[in-house]
């Protein structure tokens, strides 16, 4: 008989504590104001209460997780997620970090405008953060005013959780709560800002560390806090790492790198642009963290970048696994005090072997995508011929997979392409002749391929139903939320968070959630392009 789940506690009687705190150093300088912070860990910083708090979504699935109950007392609960009051055992902070922003130190950054409450544990005995973003001035803040917007928020939380039920390592997201208060906004750093609505968004994770706290520590001499960080983040979340182990320093650095390699393939593998992949944007853990100006792959094009910052493309699709790598080693120069000459021989290699790891991943992944599975090291020619011809035309990559699993590449038509391909291009009436026949002859040898391979049309089909999703939060759908919540309608983002729930389940041809992206969204700002101002 299976054992019945514990019953679900109302968020409001959750029991909280805060390990991180608790185990290292912190300071309690003036809590809003923008100051340098010297030894320590953290800050004490109390959210800034807000105007009319009123919870606009609700993670039931996450909260399942945490063994939480649905909101029941949504407005006492928008009062705790908006920053508004305190539950016993939470106490508010702020992490000290730096990092390295487009490849330049940027030396303190911090969280400016996220706080974390605490943490709880969930019935399975792990234990969860919970964060604020947008609650309020820290004493890293900066020129800021510690707040978000909605439009930034509901992408976050949106697509948080779409990538979780996508299979993608992240952080999650457990509500979104309106202010009631605006948030001046300069969307194009272009002089024209604008008024807009503000929210908060609770964020959800075992450790919202990343590779600029260490950073910070190493920058100004601090090894004490370096080491007290780094064996802190063992010891928690790397159980499988012996703390007393003179080695440990280097294991870990080899785990986060085979992670980090991880999550560049997963990305890759469902059309994600992180959009600004600083060194203070990656997670200790391997996880998706900070949504920003992220976008999605409409077009197949491995030079897309969402972010009008980022005008040379140093963070474009393809560029990622790169930076990924370029990242990992800047942590690893932040972790040398730590390390021993064998240590630091141990760490060098795993950065000779990122690529390695990652290729590998990439390739179990990539081949899953057509259906097929690695049989052998080295790169496969068959899904990079593929990539390629993809770029000759608009391709919509979220479509053009799922209809290739809808695709006999034994029989096909006399001439042309098969139609469900053709549903899947931008204007199938007008295909590059190239396109056309390279693609033609790319389906003979992906037949010749399942031929040899033994597989069977069923387990092509069910190996590519779990790799390329049906429903991605794509840019258009996330605005046509926004603006509507803008509005005060909730119901287009509730219809988007029930969609991308199932992204890999069955569906009708004519679900407006798959749809190719509309003309009016091609150059629309939010559906095609984003800035960092959020």
């Amino acid at each position: 008989m299976t054992p019945l789940a514990p019953p679900r506690i109302p968020f409001l009687a959750a029991a909280f504590d805060h390990r991180f705190a608790r185990r290292l150093p912190g300071e309690s300088g003036p809590p809003r104001q923008p100051r340098q912070v010297y030894g320590a860990c953290w800050s004490d910083v109390p959210p800034t209460p807000v105007a009319e708090p009123r919870l606009l979504a609700w993670s039931d699935d996450l909260a399942a997780t945490l063994g939480l109950a649905p909101p029941d007392e949504a407005p006492d609960i928008a009062e705790v997620l908006a920053g508004n009051r305190l539950l016993p055992g939470m106490r508010p902070i702020a992490a000290c970090y730096g990092g390295h922003q487009f490849g330049q130190w940027a030396g303190q950054l911090g969280d400016g405008r996220a706080i974390v409450l605490g943490d709880l544990a969930a019935p399975d005995g792990a234990r969860w953060e919970l964060q604020l973003k947008g609650a309020g001035l820290t004493p890293y803040s900066r020129r800021a005013d510690g707040r978000a917007v909605l439009r930034s928020s509901l992408r976050e939380f949106v697509c948080s959780e779409a990538m979780h039920h996508l299979g993608v390592p992240t952080t999650r997201a457990l509500a979104l709560v309106a202010t009631g208060e605006p948030v001046v906004r300069d969307m194009f750093y272009d002089g024209r800002p604008e008024r807009e609505p503000g929210a908060v968004v609770t964020r959800v994770a075992p450790s919202f560390v990343r590779f600029g706290n260490f950073e910070i520590f190493a920058a100004r001499g601090d090894h004490e806090r370096l080491r007290l960080l780094a064996d802190y983040v063992i010891e928690q979340h790397f159980p499988e790492i012996d703390a007393a182990d003179p080695a440990r320093y280097a294991a870990w650095f080899a785990e986060v790198a085979r992670r980090t390699a991880a999550l560049m393939a997963h990305w890759l593998r469902v059309g994600f642009v992180h959009g600004v992949m600083n060194t203070d944007n990656l997670s200790i853990l391997g996880q998706t963290i900070d949504y920003g100006p992220f976008g999605w792959l409409d077009v197949f094009d491995p030079d897309f970048t969402p972010n009008t910052t980022d005008r040379g493309g140093r963070y474009a699709y393809a560029q990622q696994p790169g930076v990924a790598l370029w990242n990992l080693q800047r942590l690893a120069e932040a972790l040398a005090p730590l390390l021993d000459r064998p240590a630091a021989t141990a760490v060098a290699g795993a950065l000779d072997g990122f690529a390695g790891v990652f290729a590998a991943e990439w390739k179990r992944q990539a081949l899953a995508k057509i259906g097929l599975i690695a049989a052998d090291d080295g790169e496969d020619e068959l899904t990079a011929r593929l990539l390629g011809i993809l770029t000759l035309t608009e391709v919509d990559t979220t479509r053009f997979f799922r209809a290739l699993m809808a695709v006999d590449p034994a029989h096909l038509p006399a001439a042309g392409l098969p139609a469900p391909l053709l549903a899947a291009c931008y204007a199938p009436d007008a295909l590059p002749a190239a396109f056309v026949f390279r693609l033609r002859d790319w389906l003979a040898a992906y037949a010749a391929r399942i031929n040899a391979d033994g597989v069977s049309d069923a387990e092509r089909r069910a190996r590519m139903a779990t790799a390329n999703p049906r429903i991605i939060p794509r840019n258009y759908l996330l605005q046509l939320a926004i603006d509507a919540a803008a509005e005060g309608d909730v119901a287009p983002l509730s219809r988007l968070l029930d969609a991308i729930r199932d992204p890999y389940g069955d569906g009708p041809d004519d679900d407006p959630m798959t749809a190719l992206r509309p003309e009016w969204a091609r150059h629309a700002p939010g559906c095609s392009a984003l800035s960092c101002s959020s």
